[in-house]
C-alpha cells in the first residue's frame, strides 16, 4: 500500500480507530443489541413466547457464525475493506427490510441474514483495526478497545432513537409501531457507513501474501477458546432479555432509556478502562478477568430490582463485555504473526458465534417456565463464571507458530 494512502492511519491513529468502531455500532450495537429494546413491544404485539423471542437472537447468532466462516475467503478475495463496507451496507438493508414485514418466518430470516452481513462488518473490522495497532504498537490496546468500544455508541443511540421512535409512530396510531424503530436504526446504519467508508480505505486490508505462514493453531488456544465460548452463552442472555426483565420488574420508560444509554456509554468508556491490561496480559488473564465481572454484573439484576443496584449492574456489564472481544484480538496479536491475525480472530469469531447460538434459546425456554426472566439471569452468570475459570488456565504460546 502507498505510504499516500496510509498517511491518515500513521498520522490520525484515533480518528481513524473512531471511524473504524462506526462498523462495530453498526454490527452489534444497532443490529444486534437494539433487539433488546425492541423485544417487549414485538413480542406483545405479535404473540410471542420468550422461547420465540430469544429464537430471533439465536437466528441472528445462526447467521453471524454463517458469515464467520464466509469471511477470511470473503478477505483474500476482495480485501478487508470491502468486506467491511459490503457488509454495513448489507446490514442497513436488512435491518430496514425487518421495518416491512410481521411474519415470525420472514423476521426469523431478516435476522439470519443481517447476522451473516454484521459478521463480515466485525471480522475485518477487527483485522482492520489490529493493523492498524500494529503501525502504533504502544498504543494497539487503546486502538483496539475503541474499535470494539464502537459497540456502545451503537447502544446509546439505539437507547434513545427506539423509545422516540416509538412515540412518534403510537402518535401516528401506527398499526406496528416497532416497524418504525427498524427504519430508523437502518437509515442510520447506512449514514454510519458512508462515514467510516473513506478513513478504513487508509489501512492496509489486503490478504497476506500467498505464502506467508499464517497457521492457527487450535490447541494452542483450546482454553482461551472454550473460555470465549460460555462468554458467548453467557453474556448473549443478558443483552437479549434484561430490558424485558426491567419491564416485567415494573422499571418506568424513562429510566429505561437511562439505563441502556448508560451501559452503551460505559462500552465507549471501556477502551480506556481496560487498555493497559490488553497490552500487558499475553494469555487468557483478561479473557479470565473480565468473564467473572461479567458474571457478577449479570447475577445482580436477577436477584433484586432496586434501580440503583439495576443501574450498577448495566454500568459494570457495558464496561466489561465488548473488552472481552477485545481481549480475544489482543491475545491473537500476542501470539500470532500478522499473517494468522485474520485466521485467529476468525476461529476466536466462531467459537463466540456458537455460544450466541445456544445462549438465547436456552435462556428464552427457561425464562418460559416457572422461574422467569431471573432464573434465565442465573443461568447466564453461571455460564460466565465457567468461561472465567476456563479462560484462567490459557497460558501465552510462547512460539508464534
Amino acid at each position: 500500500m502507498h505510504s499516500s494512502v496510509k498517511d491518515l492511519a500513521l498520522r490520525r491513529p484515533f480518528l481513524t480507530a473512531l471511524a473504524l468502531s462506526l462498523g462495530a455500532a453498526i454490527s452489534l450495537g444497532m443490529s444486534r443489541f437494539s433487539y433488546a429494546l425492541l423485544l417487549p413491544p414485538m413480542r406483545a404485539d405479535l404473540g410471542w413466547t420468550y422461547l420465540l423471542a430469544g429464537a430471533m437472537n439465536t437466528g441472528n447468532a445462526f447467521g453471524y457464525l454463517v458469515g464467520a466462516l464466509a469471511t477470511p475467503a470473503l478477505m483474500r478475495r476482495f480485501g478487508a475493506q470491502a468486506a467491511l463496507v459490503g457488509g454495513s451496507v448489507l446490514t442497513s438493508f436488512f435491518m430496514l427490510m425487518s421495518g416491512f414485514v410481521t411474519d415470525a418466518d420472514m423476521l426469523l430470516l431478516q435476522r439470519v441474514l443481517a447476522g451473516v452481513a454484521s459478521a463480515f462488518i466485525f471480522i475485518s473490522g477487527g483485522v482492520l483495526t489490529a493493523r492498524l495497532g500494529s503501525l502504533h504498537p504502544r498504543r494497539a490496546g487503546l486502538l483496539i478497545g475503541i474499535y470494539y468500544g464502537g459497540t456502545g455508541f451503537g447502544i446509546a443511540l439505539s437507547a434513545l432513537l427506539v423509545p422516540v421512535t416509538l412515540a412518534q409512530a403510537a402518535l401516528h396510531s401506527a398499526a406496528h409501531a416497532w416497524q418504525w424503530a427498524w427504519l430508523a436504526l437502518g437509515g442510520v446504519c447506512l449514514l454510519a457507513t458512508c462515514a467510516m467508508t473513506v478513513p478504513a480505505g487508509h489501512i492496509d486490508g489486503a490478504a497476506a501474501p500467498s505464502g506467508a505462514h499464517g497457521r492457527f493453531r487450535l490447541r494452542s488456544f483450546a482454553y482461551g477458546l472454550t473460555g470465549y465460548f460460555m462468554f458467548g452463552v453467557g453474556y448473549i442472555g443478558y443483552m437479549t432479555f434484561v430490558i424485558a426483565l426491567l419491564k416485567e420488574q415494573g422499571m418506568q420508560a424513562p429510566v429505561i432509556t437511562a439505563f441502556y444509554t448508560a451501559l452503551g456509554l460505559a462500552v465507549v468508556a471501556s477502551s480506556r478502562i481496560w487498555a493497559g491490561m490488553l497490552d500487558r496480559f499475553k494469555g487468557g488473564e483478561s479473557i479470565a478477568i473480565l468473564n467473572a465481572l461479567l458474571g457478577a454484573a449479570t447475577l445482580l439484576p436477577a436477584l433484586t430490582a432496586m434501580p440503583v443496584i439495576v443501574f450498577i449492574s448495566g454500568l459494570l456489564f457495558g464496561a466489561v463485555f465488548l473488552s472481552v472481544v477485545a481481549s480475544t484480538t489482543a491475545l491473537v496479536r500476542h501470539n500470532l504473526p500478522p499473517a494468522a491475525w485474520s485466521a485467529g480472530i476468525s476461529v476466536f469469531t466462531t467459537v463466540f458465534a456458537f455460544g450466541q447460538i445456544v445462549g438465547p434459546t436456552i435462556v428464552g425456554w427457561i425464562a418460559d417456565g416457572s422461574g422467569g426472566l431471573q432464573r434465565g439471569l442465573i443461568f447466564s452468570a453461571c455460564a460466565l463464571f465457567a468461561g472465567a475459570a476456563f479462560a484462567s488456565r490459557q497460558r501465552a504460546v510462547t512460539a508464534k507458530a
